[in-house]
């Protein structure tokens, strides 16, 4: 199952909606639409040694049972989600959300305003537990590899190899995914590639 179809399915998009009092088939195209942001940000910050050490370090604190049997609403940190969110977009977070808004039409943009920071810690758990899971453990946090040195390129060290190579995969494997807009759909790669193009790795540490 690919990641945005795990966590979509484990995410109550009823409950959600209800919170954001929004319609239910309007917050799941504008988590969609999130979604391959989120993951385009993180893959497009690991790129450099800094941002793949960041990310690392963050996993640490994201224990993948937080997907676990259906999420929590209650569970979830949205500060901590605006913090991340912030470190993955940086500068570029509204124009991020008013891209994607405009993809979607009606509040699309507003919605994924609040989605993000809502959606974001679910997608560190989600990673936390494949990293973990890639290094050889049981997906948990405990089995997660060390962060390195920052100035060893991630492709060089095992937590950041390890780390592209799944968003990699990720992104590439759902490059054909439908995500519905305003005019019909799009996949993933043209989320990542002509609609938010140069805005993916403005957080970049």
């Amino acid at each position: 199952m690919a990641a945005f179809d795990e966590i979509l399915s484990a995410l109550p998009v009823d409950q959600l909606a209800q919170q954001l009092g929004a319609d239910t088939g309007e917050v799941e195209q504008a988590a969609r639409l999130s979604l391959p942001a989120i993951l385009g940000g993180l893959n497009a910050n690991a790129q450099d040694p800094n941002g793949a050490q960041s990310i690392l370090e963050a996993l640490t604190q994201h224990s993948g049972g937080l997907l676990d049997g259906g999420v929590d609403l209650g569970q979830i940190d949205v500060q901590d989600g605006e913090k991340i969110a912030s470190h993955i977009f940086g500068s570029n977070e509204d124009q991020v959300a008013a891209q994607l808004g405009g993809l979607g039409g009606g509040q699309t943009g507003a919605l994924v305003k609040k989605l993000i920071p809502i959606l974001a810690p679910l997608v560190l758990a989600w990673l936390s537990k494949q990293v973990g899971g890639a290094a050889g453990g049981s997906g948990g946090q405990a089995s997660l590899p060390q962060p390195t040195d920052a100035a060893a390129a991630p492709g060089g060290s095992a937590g950041g190899s390890i780390l592209t190579d799944i968003l990699g995969s990720v992104l590439g494997g759902a490059s054909q995914q439908q995500a519905p807009t305003q005019q019909g759909s799009v996949n993933t790669g043209q989320i990542i590639t002509d609609v938010l193009g140069g805005l993916l790795g403005g957080g970049r540490r």
